[in-house]
């Protein structure tokens, strides 16, 4: 059966270049990408329209936009699935392999709220996430100050009480070195069985870099860590967000879903400064949490479905080193996404020249 409406697509593991080039050439009659809730509404009401606004709509979600050819061509940079080769540049071993307090993996459910809300990223929650938009930074300031923060503090005090945000978190460490693009992950109890292997992207051009890059290869015979982690903010959110939307209140649904997203990623953030803690190279981390928005610390958190490691499949490595369905509640979808919505997953790297970077 051949089908012929249109779709419309978003979520936190989808990006717009995603849909708008690789989606739409699967797919002949519309696919269309949303930010949130509201631009999908936008698109429908085009969509059910009776003027031109409809035809022009189809035409657009019809047009391959061909990002990755355009940013390939623009950094220098390949498509995910490039072939094993040597970088460009050599990356010199880490100035020392820090020792983890354990190896495996450790659940932690009795977070402090509070303490976490200081690492949600307000630019992120105020322009992403509840739309923000003004005619110059100083109305943009203005509306902060008299209107959005008093919101937001409301809003945290009243998550506080109700116990609607439920963080928790699994994370571990397991020694690993690198072969090719591929990092190896071995079992804590016998360095010498291997437990899995996750396999990386390379660059094609430019520095020709890759995540395994950043880990001590196995020629060298030296053994290395890699950290892994899995936070959620718990099922409840989800939920009210979910029964908000479909009660019409579409205000009160954009203000809730907004800090359940901007909390599942502070806790991320949170999370990811333990670990650095807990590896002995958090002297290196910015005084301000704000600049931790912007990796100054070092090493770096990737996620599956970014650009360095792309490949979703991966999280079912993920889930069998974490076991986050016994632990915390999280589970993975048949498209590889976690349940629940507001959750996310890492991969760490202790190397102090992992950035991020377009494979």
């Amino acid at each position: 059966m051949k089908l012929e409406f249109p779709v419309i697509c978003g979520g936190a593991a989808l990006t717009r270049k995603y849909v708008e080039d690789d989606l739409r050439r699967e797919y002949s009659s519309g696919v269309f990408y949303a930010d949130d809730a509201f631009g999908g509404l936008r698109i429908m009401d085009d969509l059910a329209s009776a003027n031109g606004a409809r035809d022009q709509r189809l035409t657009e979600g019809r047009t391959v936009k061909q990002f990755a050819k355009a940013a390939a061509a623009a950094a220098g940079t390949a498509e995910p699935g490039s072939a094993t080769q040597a970088p460009a540049i050599v990356i010199p071993p880490a100035p020392n392999i820090p020792k983890p307090p354990f190896w495996g993996a450790k659940v932690v459910r009795d977070f402090d709220l509070r303490e976490v809300f200081r690492y949600i990223n307000l630019t992120a929650l105020f322009k992403n996430q509840w739309q923000l938009k003004t005619a110059s930074q100083e109305d943009y300031l203005k509306a902060i100050e008299a209107k959005y923060k008093p919101i937001l503090a409301g809003l945290q005090e009243e998550m506080i009480q109700s116990g609607l945000l439920e963080p928790k978190a699994v994370w571990g460490y397991w020694p690993c070195q690198s072969e090719g693009n591929d990092v190896i992950l071995y079992d804590p109890s016998n360095a010498r069985s291997e437990l899995l292997r996750f396999t990386f992207p390379r660059q094609k051009e430019g520095r020709r870099l890759c995540i395994s890059d950043f880990f001590a290869s196995r020629s060298s015979g030296q053994m290395d860590v890699i950290g892994i982690s899995l936070v959620t903010i718990g099922e409840r959110a989800s939920h009210e967000t979910h029964q908000l939307f479909e009660r019409g209140e579409y205000t009160r649904y954009l203000y809730l879903h907004g800090l359940g997203v901007e909390t599942a990623e502070a806790l991320a953030e949170y999370v990811d400064k333990r670990i650095r803690e807990e590896l002995g190279i958090a002297s290196h981390d910015a005084e301000r949490i704000s600049d931790l928005f912007h990796q100054k610390y070092r090493g770096s958190r990737y996620s599956f479905g970014y650009p360095a490691c792309p490949n979703l499949e991966d999280q079912t490595k993920i889930m069998a080193l974490l076991k986050p369905e016994e632990t915390i509640g999280v589970r993975l979808t048949t498209g590889y996404q976690l349940e629940p919505e507001q959750s996310t997953s890492a991969i760490v790297v202790h190397h102090p020249a992992a950035k991020y970077f377009v494979a």
